[in-house]
């Protein structure tokens, strides 16, 4: 049987896109998207041991992620907001006319509540509904209802 810490690194190997992706949902500054990675992996570390399989690892990991970046996001809203002094990179300013869209439908997202960007985010990873319920920890039916409501309020966004 392997050790723990191989059993994570091969985890984490698998997952990280995943993970990832999760932080860039959350944030578009690089040096955040990786302080909520490293976050992710310490509680992902520290609940290993206890994973007890009942739902799948995946979900797990989805669950852990998203509960991370929901309390960083919640605790960020407390501090006193700073501005980098510069970003290098732009990820996200891609100039063709699909990466606009892309970037506004992003831009409208993340105006929702954390729980409807989660549930979103979810369902834009092709989810089945019965895995975004078993990670956000709501029935399918909830999911559902959410998933319409969220959908009708992106449409009827501005832009800015």
């Amino acid at each position: 049987m392997e050790n723990i810490e191989l059993q994570f690194t091969k985890m984490v190997k698998e997952y990280r896109k995943t993970i990832y992706t999760v932080c860039y949902f959350f944030s578009k500054d690089t040096e955040e998207v990786n302080d909520l990675y490293q976050e992710i992996l310490i509680n992902l570390w520290k609940g290993f041991p206890n994973y007890r399989g009942e739902s799948s690892l995946k979900t797990w990991i989805w669950r852990v992620s998203l509960n991370t970046c929901s309390n960083q996001e919640r605790k960020k809203k407390s501090r006193i907001q700073t501005v980098p002094l510069s970003i290098d990179i732009d990820l996200y300013n891609d100039e063709d006319a699909g990466s606009r869209q892309i970037q506004m439908l992003y831009d409208r997202i993340n105006r929702l509540d954390v729980f409807d960007r989660a549930i979103i985010l979810l369902w834009l990873e092709n989810m089945t509904y019965q895995d975004i319920a078993d990670v956000v920890g709501i029935s399918v039916s909830n999911i559902t209802t959410r998933l319409f409501r969220i959908k009708e309020q992106l449409k009827t966004m501005s832009n800015k």
